[in-house]
């Protein structure tokens, strides 16, 4: 009885996966996700760095790149002093998500600097990295809500909007006759 019993415990324990990536199979949906989140998360900064050279907003680029440069060196700092574990074992770099720290940081960058009208497709494109992330099972959902909050803070500390770089305002106007809207810019 008790050879059988070592049997079926012997055969339980063998089938049960070993905790590491050689036992973590991620589907070809979820490859598909993690890819297209690298790519976002490097087509978002060129993107806007391009616009920022085009446009020669130099204040711009000085926020955009302390905006970066704060949120990757804290997202860096935190991975290396927390070292958790990647929801698909590959190594201990989970908290908090770089990706989603990167994206969030352009989007609020954008956001801030240049309106809503470039800031709802950029918090668009963000909010997929993050999801995808989760969805690759490279990190859990509190790495990218954390990965988020260091980008977003980043770029609301360093950035300012355009508009008041430039003194720009815009009044509207009503008369018993007409409505106008008025707008001022200073150089």
């Amino acid at each position: 009885m008790k050879e059988i019993i070592a049997s079926v415990a012997l055969l339980v324990f063998s089938s049960l996966p070993v905790m590491g990536e050689e036992s973590f199979r991620r589907t070809s949906s979820q490859k598909g996700v993690g890819v297209s989140t690298d790519v976002v998360v490097v087509a978002m900064p060129v993107a806007a760095l391009t616009g920022i050279l085009v446009e020669k907003d130099w204040k711009g680029l000085k926020q955009g790149a302390l905006t970066a440069v704060t949120s990757v060196g804290a997202s860096l700092i935190l991975k290396y002093a927390i070292k958790e574990e990647r929801p698909d074992f590959s190594n201990n770099h989970s908290f908090p998500s770089g990706h989603t720290s990167t994206a969030f940081a352009t989007a609020a960058f954008l956001q801030r600097r240049y309106g809503w009208k470039f800031g709802v497709p950029a918090f668009a494109l963000a909010t997929y990295v993050g999801w995808g992330r989760v969805y690759a099972k490279k990190h859990h959902w509190w790495d990218v809500v954390a990965g988020a909050a260091i980008g977003a803070g980043a770029a609301f500390i360093y950035t300012t909007p355009l508009a008041r770089d430039h003194d720009i305002s815009i009044s509207p106007c009503v008369s018993s006759d007409a409505v106008s809207v008025t707008a001022c810019i200073s150089f």
